[in-house]
Order: C-alpha cells, then sequence, then structure tokens
C-alpha cells in the first residue's frame, strides 16, 4: 500500500477554512472523486478524502461520502499494516455515523490506533482514535486491473512483478501482506493457501506455471 501512503502524506496540512471562504484543495477531493454536488470544506470529508486517495492510488473506492461505506470494500484482515484502511464507530456503535482513515500503527499500550485521514482537526492530519471504536481493518484491492505477473516467483523473489502477483492474491482474497515487492513467507503462505483450494496443483508455495494459469481462471471468474 506504499502508493496510497505516498499519495495521502503529501496532503498533510491541508486545512478547512474557516467562514465562508473554502479550501480549494478539499473542494478537488470532492470534485475529482465522485461528490461533486460538494461545493464547501464543512461537509464531514473523511470518507471523501478517503475516496479520493484511493483513486489516485488505482485502488477501489467506496463512492459514498459515509465513513462506514468503507467496510464493504477490498477483504477484512485482523492483522492490518500500514497503508490498510481503519474503519471507527462515531457516537454509538449502532448508529450512521463514523470515521475512516488510513491506519499507521498501535499506541505502545495499545489502546489508541494513529491513522492519516481527512477531516481529522479540520484538516489531513494524522491523529489517534480509540482502539476500542474499531469496526474493522480494510485491505484495499484493485480488482480491475489485477494483473499477473510471468512465473516462476518463489521465497527471496524481489520487484514488480512480486508487487503484481500480491495484489492479484489480495483481488482474490488471499493475505501475503503489504505489497511491498519481496516475496516472503506472507506471499508464500498465500500462494500456498491458494494451491490448497485446487487438487490439481502441488503446494509448494512457489508462483509456477500451474499456479499462474489456475489464477487466471480465478480472475476472470470474478471478473
Amino acid at each position: 500500500m506504499k502508493n496510497l501512503l505516498n499519495v495521502a502524506i503529501n496532503e498533510v496540512g491541508i486545512t478547512e477554512i474557516k467562514g465562508i471562504e473554502h479550501n480549494k484543495r478539499i473542494l478537488e477531493y470532492a470534485e475529482q472523486s465522485f461528490f461533486s454536488w460538494i461545493k464547501d470544506d464543512e461537509t464531514p470529508w473523511c470518507s471523501i478524502f478517503i475516496n479520493w486517495v484511493a483513486k489516485q492510488a488505482g485502488l477501489d473506492t467506496s463512492k459514498s461520502a459515509a465513513a462506514r461505506s468503507w467496510q464493504t470494500v477490498g477483504f477484512e484482515t485482523q492483522d492490518p499494516e500500514p497503508g490498510d484502511i481503519a474503519v471507527f464507530w462515531r457516537d454509538s456503535i449502532n448508529s450512521h455515523l463514523g470515521h475512516v482513515g488510513i491506519y499507521l500503527g498501535f499506541s505502545k499500550d495499545g489502546t489508541r490506533i494513529y491513522v492519516l485521514g481527512g477531516n481529522q482537526g479540520d484538516a489531513v492530519s494524522i491523529s489517534a482514535y480509540p482502539t476500542d471504536r474499531v469496526l474493522s481493518f480494510r485491505r484495499l484491492t484493485n480488482t480491475g486491473s489485477a494483473k499477473l505477473p510471468p512465473s516462476p516467483l518463489r521465497n527471496g523473489s524481489k520487484g514488480n512483478n512480486v508487487v503484481k502477483l500480491q495484489n492479484a492474491l489480495k483481488v482474490l482474497g488471499f493475505n501475503p501482506g503489504t505489497s511491498d515487492g519481496r516475496y516472503g513467507n506472507k506471499t508464500e503462505n498465500a500462494i500456498k493457501q491458494l494451491q490448497s483450494t485446487n487438487s490439481k496443483l502441488n503446494i509448494t508455495g512457489i508462483y509456477n506455471a500451474s499456479t499462474k494459469k489456475y489464477m487466471e481462471t480465478l480472475l476472470a471468474n470474478k471478473g
């Protein structure tokens, strides 16, 4: 998720303007996403910002200004990594209100979660939220642009082809960890889990020609 984080970090410091004037950059977040009807910087914009960031990074979006809409995007992970999406409840767990931001990490005592997001103190900033308010951690994918790299790849492989493989695994619901271009144990285990769903494949953890062909079939069916 490095690209998503890079996009968001470059926006830190963008702040609402009090009064009748509005920050043009915040209006651009809305205009360039799915919210051309928004003409001010007072409308709650945490989800608008994450939609803009995800779109810039080429990832799936919620297309909704509601923070909790992100509970339906990507897939849930119990082992969040920087760049995943954190969805929180606000006021009441049973209300429609919430907040959404990009997960950065837990506090040392585990009671708070640091997220980079919009509309945090009326700005794009890094803020901490109570851990007990988390509804879901989501790992974003891009179903429409999943492209498989050439085979073979294995534990120890590095580079953009590994990133492509990791992104494709996420689309198919297997967790290779962060798409960092390093074929480590998490990516190997994700390949093993995928191979275990097809009795004709040997469970080797190696992305080989037969595994690639199987993934091509799965991705075609998903599309």
